[in-house]
């Protein structure tokens, strides 16, 4: 288990919030190998207070990346299996009378943990995605017009495959835009693959896992981010990147106010984790699109081109004029 963690943005609390994150990466990557900048993403999702949609073809390790996360930390874990059959009260919970009592009392459902694993949530009817749109924004639940606060930390990793189209429901614009970040696995290098054959090969690896942190320990490093500075400048740059998507010819929809706060917090994360208090600009640039780009949608004619949102703010990136660094506080 990971030692106790300082709060604070100061030296010894990004010292400890590194230690930890070392902890929890190395667990991960156990499980997931060859794949360190997916690992460090769903870092920084977790201490940027988000939500993290896992997007890749079938058998690439979408849902084992989610289950080798939430096994590291000791914490409270649900695991929803997304079907065309399952109810939003499955998600949410539901109010049963009890007899004896001749009241109601409420069962809470899946989504009442720390850490919420979503398995192919794209099988879900959009009524039932729905279910999860107020508990990922609001921390929330409200059911028979009683809300009831999740306790932090709160994260959904959600994983689905973008290519199968058979009994698979589109992700409403509104849920997509409660997702932090998108990423994608892909497949393994060759030298990673044969390694996850030798590992995997045998009894499964992820049973081995134990936890390096828990609830408590995630709480201070999110209180360590949260002190994280950023300066006007790096602030009118991720406005003005957001901006620039909403003026883009090539979309039909940019990004949202939401989004240019994700982006803000998840470069704050980025910096924690580089050992930085402050933001730099190249941080913005190198979550903006894992951060904006499932975000948007293209025209009809940038579809007939076969452009990708992802390549549209890479392009915005790339044109920006970069702030002035901000100077070490």
């Amino acid at each position: 288990m990971a030692r106790r963690i300082r709060t604070g943005s100061d030296v010894a609390g990004l010292d400890d919030l590194l230690e930890a994150a070392s902890l929890i990466r190395g667990n991960v990557e156990r499980v997931i190998e060859g794949k360190p900048e997916v690992v460090r993403l769903s870092l920084v999702v977790l201490l940027a207070e988000g939500h993290l949609l896992i997007e890749d073809v079938p058998g690439v390790g979408k849902t084992m990346l989610a289950k080798a996360l939430a096994r590291s930390i000791d914490c409270t874990v649900r695991r929803i299996q997304f079907t065309p059959d399952l109810l939003p009260s499955d998600v949410t919970g539901v109010s049963v009378y009890d007899m004896e009592a001749r009241e109601f009392e409420f069962k809470p459902g899946a989504v009442f943990a720390n850490l919420v694993v979503g398995d192919e949530i794209n099988r879900a009817s959009p009524k039932t995605q729905s279910a999860l749109l107020e508990a990922m924004e609001e921390r929330q639940v409200t059911v028979d017009g009683t809300t009831y606060v999740l306790e932090a930390p709160f994260m959904v990793i959600a994983t689905q495959n973008p290519i199968e189209m058979e009994g698979t429901y589109p992700l409403p614009e509104a849920q997509r835009d409660r997702f932090t970040a998108r990423v994608s696995m892909g497949y393994p290098s060759l030298e990673a693959e044969i390694e996850m054959l030798d590992t995997h090969g045998g009894p499964a690896a992820l049973d081995d896992l134990e936890a390096v942190a828990d609830a408590v320990e995630v709480r201070k490093l999110i209180d360590v981010v949260r002190g994280v500075h950023v300066s006007d400048e790096v602030k009118r740059y991720v406005v003005d990147l957001a901006t620039a998507t909403r003026q883009a010819p090539e979309l039909r929809l940019g990004a949202s106010p939401r989004a240019s706060l994700h982006l803000l917090r998840a470069s704050r994360a980025l910096a924690a984790l580089e050992g930085r208090d402050y933001v730099l600009p190249d941080d913005v640039q190198g979550l903006a699109s894992s951060v904006l780009a499932h975000r948007l949608l293209p025209t009809a004619e940038a579809q007939v081109a076969r452009r990708s949102t992802e390549a549209v703010v890479n392009d915005l990136v790339a044109r920006l004029p970069l702030p002035e660094p901000p100077r070490k506080r």
